[in-house]
């Protein structure tokens, strides 16, 4: 048989902590699966930059150094070697094309020079007296000639009258065949004459070639003895400044060695070293900009020096105007060397946090201003004051660009005024 239960009554003193003790429990839960956990620092906001995301025209250069030098330089060689006798000028003079600068001497160039002119004399000689014997030659035979052709005259007179007398049989046989026979001997000894002159004087003539052809080549050569005892003395090769001069008084000079050099004084250039990771993209033809007392000046590429040194390469560049008023040879300039024309982009103004994120992420400050968020971005081309923003930020949206060395791995900054 059943019986009825008395109803429990609740007891505040026991049933209150219960309770307050799973409503706490559940409070954890909650915040443990659904709350905000990440990482924070407060930061003082006098303390950071805070930059604004802009769009609008970007111009990609990166900063280079130059350095003034002349925009021409001639160098100076010694033509020939030998021992410096006598210093003309000093570096740091100007000069004009053809001054003196420089003596040497060669004692063996200056005998060689004296053993090639002796060739020479002896040379000459021997063709003056080939052509006198070639002269004597000629007369002779002249007077062989004449002499021949007078007896073939008095011969051809007997032979002709004995021919007459002998038809007449007023001469006998023999007499006549003796004039017969005188007349054509001495007609075939006048043309052995000058048949033996033609082949002498076919010798002679080659003798004579051989001879002069080989007076031409001693000349010649004794030409540039003499021409390499004038490059003893060096002269300026250009006008312009000589900014350098080696050689001491007393010291030996290789033929082919460096001594010095001249500066054109028309007008300069800027000698640039670019790192090696541009070479690809610098072009003859692309233009850069410096400051020089207070105005602008822009300049171009010219010529490009391919040749890789220490991870750098050189490059020539002209002034596009007119040059700075002052700047002098060997100054320094800091150039904004352009790689590419104007664009539309999005920017972020350059700052400290690339060292820290490499570009990235960065810490995107929210609308009122009193937190800033760590947000993945992507960055592009850059110059000295922007980089271009490929992905992750928007115009409009503020970015702390100051440095994040002291954030360690938060992912929010609470904003302290």
């Amino acid at each position: 048989m059943d019986r009825q239960l008395p109803k429990k009554r609740w007891k505040p003193r026991r049933d209150i902590p219960v309770a307050a003790a799973a409503l706490l429990l559940i409070f954890l839960i909650i915040h443990i699966v659904a709350g905000d956990h990440s990482a924070r620092l407060n930061v003082q906001s006098e303390r950071i930059t805070i930059s604004t995301v802009e769009k609008g025209p970007f111009q990609e250069f990166i900063p280079v150094t130059g350095t003034v030098i002349p925009i021409r330089t001639v160098y100076l060689d010694a033509m020939e070697g030998g021992r410096v006798a006598q210093r003309l000028l000093e570096a740091g003079a100007v000069v004009n094309q053809g001054d003196p600068i420089l003596k040497l001497e060669n004692v063996d160039l200056r005998l060689n020079s004296l053993n090639r002119e002796a060739d020479l004399a002896e040379q000459s000689n021997a063709l003056r007296n080939t052509r006198l014997d070639m002269e004597r030659t000629r007369l002779s035979l002249q007077s062989q000639l004449a002499d021949i052709n007078y007896e073939i005259l008095k011969s051809k007179r007997i032979y002709e009258r004995y021919e007459i007398l002998m038809g007449k049989d007023l001469i006998s046989q023999q007499e006549y065949d003796d004039a017969r026979d005188s007349y054509q001997y001495l007609l075939k000894r006048r043309e052995l004459t000058i048949e033996s002159h033609h082949q002498d004087s076919i010798f002679r003539a080659v003798q004579i070639k051989n001879l002069e052809e080989s007076l031409d080549r001693m000349q010649e050569n004794l030409r540039l003895i003499r021409l390499n005892l004038e490059n003893l003395t060096v002269k300026a090769p250009i006008s312009g400044q000589l900014t350098s001069l080696v050689p001491e008084i007393g010291e030996s000079i290789g033929k082919g060695e460096r001594i010095g050099q001249i500066d054109v004084l028309d007008g300069f250039k800027v000698r640039v070293e670019v790192d090696e990771h541009y070479i690809a993209r610098i072009n003859p033809g692309q233009e850069g900009e410096f400051d020089f007392n207070g105005r602008s000046y822009r300049l171009v590429i010219r010529k490009i020096y391919p040749e890789v040194t220490e991870g750098r390469f050189e490059v020539d560049m002209l002034f596009t105007g007119e040059e700075p008023e002052g700047i002098r040879r060997g100054q320094t300039l800091h150039i904004r060397l352009e790689l590419g024309g104007l664009s539309e982009a999005v920017m972020l103004a350059r700052g400290g946090f690339y060292q820290k994120t490499g570009g990235q992420w960065v810490f995107v400050v929210n609308q009122d201003g009193s937190m800033a968020e760590k947000r993945d971005i992507r960055l592009g081309r850059q110059n000295t004051e922007k980089f271009e923003v490929l992905a992750g930020l928007k115009p409009g949206e503020r970015v702390i660009t100051s440095s994040y060395d002291t954030y360690g791995d938060v992912d929010k900054l609470v904003l302290k005024r």
